[in-house]
């Protein structure tokens, strides 16, 4: 087809001037390059497949660089053993210095000062104390279904949701179920750091009067507090009858 009988030649005259219409169409129609997508593999590349398929491996796997790290399922976490204790932690002088600061931790919860002494009640304090943390906590075992469990007493070294796991002063790790057991724990006054709780005060019963030493101590129904310790800080606790007393 000749350019002075091309349809699109007429209509650009129509538009501009007949010098102005031939440049358009010359430059825009005549010699306008056609870009054709290559359709064949690339020559360079004897499996353009196998490529295609590196390629979408490589975006996969730069994605899942960018995402956070899966947690460990329950299976993962006993073949690694992530919460086994070692033979060697096994010994109740490793954990003091945990109790201690788990003393610190709980004086700062009940508002207790050194030189003060600290009346401490359900009503004032028992939400508090039903969501506080317990690892470190020194435990003793008063009551409950399991004749072999009672009087057994050490430091708490993990606090699951139905057990507590315990270090004894025989360097041996119980532990012990919380359903159906009571435990009494001991929290001296803070200027009273030294001196090491009477293991007979904390088995005896506390006098009605509220006489006896300055140190607090209180028992734990192990049935009302099966929940972990992270789920227990946000948990709001009321107060309700206890059906097994």
């Amino acid at each position: 087809m000749e350019a002075n009988s091309h349809v699109a030649l007429d209509l650009l005259r129509k538009a501009h001037p007949p010098e102005t219409a031939s440049a358009i169409f010359t430059e825009k129609i005549l010699h306008k390059p056609l870009r054709l997508r290559p359709t064949s593999p690339d020559p360079n590349h004897k499996d353009a497949r196998a490529h295609r398929r590196l390629q979408r491996l490589r975006k996969k796997e730069k994605a899942k660089r960018r995402q956070k790290p899966k947690p460990l399922s329950a299976k993962e976490k006993r073949i690694t053993g992530i919460y086994e204790i070692s033979n060697e932690s096994k010994k109740y002088e490793v954990y003091v210095p945990l109790y201690r600061m788990w003393l610190g931790y709980i004086w700062e919860i009940l508002g207790m000062v050194k030189g003060k002494p600290t009346w401490v009640t359900a009503q004032t304090a028992g939400a508090r104390l039903a969501s506080a943390d317990f690892h470190g906590a020194k435990v003793m075992v008063v009551r409950s279904k399991s004749v072999s469990t009672v009087g057994l007493r050490g430091i708490v070294v993990r606090d699951t949701k139905f057990t507590f796991k315990i270090v004894t002063e025989k360097d041996e790790l119980k532990t012990i179920p919380k359903t159906h057991t009571i435990f009494r724990f001991h929290i001296p006054q803070p200027d009273t750091i030294d001196e090491e709780p009477n293991p007979e005060e904390m088995i005896k019963d506390i006098p009605n009067d509220g006489t006896g030493s300055n140190a607090l101590i209180f028992e734990l129904h192990g049935s009302s507090f099966e929940h972990r310790a992270i789920d227990r800080a946000t948990k709001k606790f009321k107060q309700r009858n206890m059906t097994e007393l």
